[in-house]
C-alpha cells in the first residue's frame, strides 16, 4: 500500500481534554486550540465546576487565555455530585452553557473526591438529562478496594453501566477513555444491535502503550494515567476499534497535564499530556494498520455526529515529515511568565520520532 505524503482532513475536535486552570491553562491551551476546533473540557478543577455559574466563569477564563489568531470553542461540562441540582443543569443546557455532564465515581481519578458515591442518589438528575437529551460522560471505573486496579473498568461496566442504561435507555452515554477489550465489545455490541445512545472515546496513549511501558527500565511515572494502561490484548482491541471505521468510537485525547513536581514524586499524579502531537500520534497507529483513509472519520466526524453538532468546515493537513518530539512543552514568553519552565509538562512521545507533522490550513 502506497503511503501518501500529505493527508487533508476536516479539522478535528477533542471530545475529552483537561485544560486545568491558571498558569497551567495558559501553558497548555495553545496545544489544543491550534489543532482542534472544539473540545469537551473536563470540569475536575479545584473546586470542581458543578454549576452553570461556575461553568460560565471557567469558559471565560479559557477564552481569555486563548492566544490571538486561534479559533477554538470550549464545550463545557458539569461535574456531577450526589447533590447536583437538576434544574441548574437544565437551565445551563438550555442557555447553551453545558454540552454534557461528567460522572466521576468518587476518588476514581484526579480531583474526583467530590464525585458520585451512590448512583441511586443521582436518579433525578439522570431523569432530567434523559428528558432534555443532555449526554452523560462516564469515567468507567469502580473504586472498590477489593477490585484489582486492572479490572476496574470491566467490573464497572457489568456492575453499574449495564443496569444504568437499562434504567435510562434514551440517555446518551459516552464511556470515556476506554482501555479494555470488554469495553470495546460492550460498545460495539450496542452499536451493532442498532442502539444510537452509546459511544466511547479512545486516547492516543492507550493505543500506543500496554502496561509493560510503565515498568520499562524502571518505574515510568510519565506513563501512569487513569484508567491505567492494560495488557497487550486490550491495546490491540482498542487499535482495532479506533481504526475500524465504526462510528461509535471517536477521538478523545484525555490530555492531562501536570507540573513536573507532581509527576516526579513518591506519589505521582495520573495523567499524560499528549495534546501537542495528538493527531500525529493517532496517525502513526492508523498508518500501522493501513487505515489512514479512516482517520478523518475517527478524528473529525464520528464525535460531532454523536453529539449532534455540525461538522467543521476548516481543514488541517498532515505532512509526512519526520519530527523528533521535545522532552517538555516549550513555553512562549507569555506562558513562561505564568509557569516556571522547570514545571512544564513532559510530552507524550518525548524523544521519539513521529513520521507526521501537522500544518493547520484554516
Amino acid at each position: 500500500m502506497d503511503i501518501p505524503s500529505r493527508i487533508v482532513l476536516r479539522r478535528p475536535d477533542d471530545w475529552h481534554v483537561h485544560l486545568r486552570d491558571g498558569a497551567m491553562l495558559e501553558a497548555v491551551l495553545p496545544s489544543t486550540a491550534r489543532l482542534f476546533a472544539r473540545a469537551i473540557v473536563m470540569p475536575n478543577l479545584r473546586p470542581p465546576v458543578t454549576t452553570t455559574k461556575a461553568a460560565v466563569a471557567y469558559r471565560e477564563r479559557i477564552l481569555a487565555a486563548l492566544p490571538p489568531g486561534l479559533s477554538f470553542t470550549p464545550l463545557m461540562t458539569a461535574y456531577l455530585t450526589d447533590s447536583t441540582d437538576p434544574q441548574d443543569l437544565k437551565q445551563g443546557f438550555e442557555a447553551g452553557v453545558f454540552t454534557a455532564v461528567k460522572l466521576y465515581p468518587a476518588n476514581a481519578t484526579t480531583n474526583s473526591a467530590a464525585g458520585v458515591r451512590e448512583l441511586d442518589a443521582i436518579t433525578p438528575v439522570l431523569e432530567t438529562m434523559q428528558a432534555i437529551d443532555l449526554p452523560l460522560l462516564i469515567h468507567g471505573e469502580v473504586t472498590d478496594p477489593e477490585v484489582d486496579v486492572f479490572d476496574r473498568e470491566a467490573v464497572f461496566i457489568e456492575r453499574h453501566l449495564v443496569p444504568l442504561r437499562r434504567r435510562f435507555p434514551s440517555l446518551r452515554v459516552v464511556l470515556e477513555h476506554i482501555t479494555t477489550e470488554q469495553a470495546v465489545d460492550y460498545v460495539r455490541a450496542a452499536h451493532q444491535s442498532g442502539e444510537q445512545t452509546l459511544a466511547a472515546t479512545i486516547t492516543p496513549h492507550h493505543l500506543h502503550l500496554n502496561r509493560n511501558a510503565m515498568f520499562e527500565g524502571g518505574l515510568r511515572t510519565d506513563f501512569y494515567c487513569l484508567p491505567v494502561v492494560k495488557r497487550e490484548r486490550h491495546r490491540r482491541a482498542l487499535v482495532a476499534a479506533a481504526t475500524g471505521g465504526e462510528p461509535c468510537f471517536f477521538l478523545g485525547t484525555d490530555s492531562a497535564p501536570h507540573p513536573r513536581s507532581a509527576k516526579e514524586t513518591s506519589c505521582g499524579c495520573a495523567g499524560i499530556f499528549n495534546a501537542a502531537h495528538a493527531l500525529e500520534s493517532y496517525a502513526a497507529i492508523f498508518e500501522q494498520q493501513g487505515a489512514l483513509d479512516r482517520l478523518e472519520g475517527f478524528a473529525s466526524e464520528h464525535g460531532p455526529r454523536f453529539y449532534r453538532l455540525p461538522l467543521n468546515s476548516e481543514t488541517v493537513t498532515l505532512v509526512r515529515q519526520p519530527q523528533v518530539v521535545p522532552q517538555s512543552l516549550t513555553l512562549s514568553d507569555r506562558r513562561a511568565d505564568a509557569l516556571d519552565a522547570a514545571e512544564a509538562p513532559r510530552l507524550f512521545h518525548a524523544g521519539e520520532t513521529l513520521a507526521w507533522r501537522v500544518a493547520v490550513d484554516g
